[in-house]
């Protein structure tokens, strides 16, 4: 479904609630609702925003591992492995 079919007056929300939660095990796709003309919030499937949730975690476990490495916070496999064995 193209993107401007999921754009949504807040008065759509407010009268097709049900509808739209049943709409979303067909299409999962996120669903932007409007206030006077003006995005205002997003409406997602769940499983859709735990997925986003956790992938989200994951980016900032990447980033603050890069961001030690480039700190010089690391250490070999070698001293690793003794100080998993203590």
């Amino acid at each position: 479904m193209p993107l401007a079919e999921q754009i949504r007056p807040i008065t759509y929300l407010k009268s097709n609630a049900a509808d739209m939660v049943k709409e979303f095990a067909t299409n999962p796709e996120p669903v932007i609702i409007t206030q006077n003309g003006e995005a205002k919030m997003v409406v997602m499937d769940i499983r859709e925003y735990e997925k986003q949730q956790e992938t989200m975690a994951l980016l900032k476990l990447l980033a603050l591992g890069r961001k030690e490495f480039t700190e010089g916070r690391f250490s070999d496999v070698e001293a690793f492995l003794d100080e998993m064995d203590d």
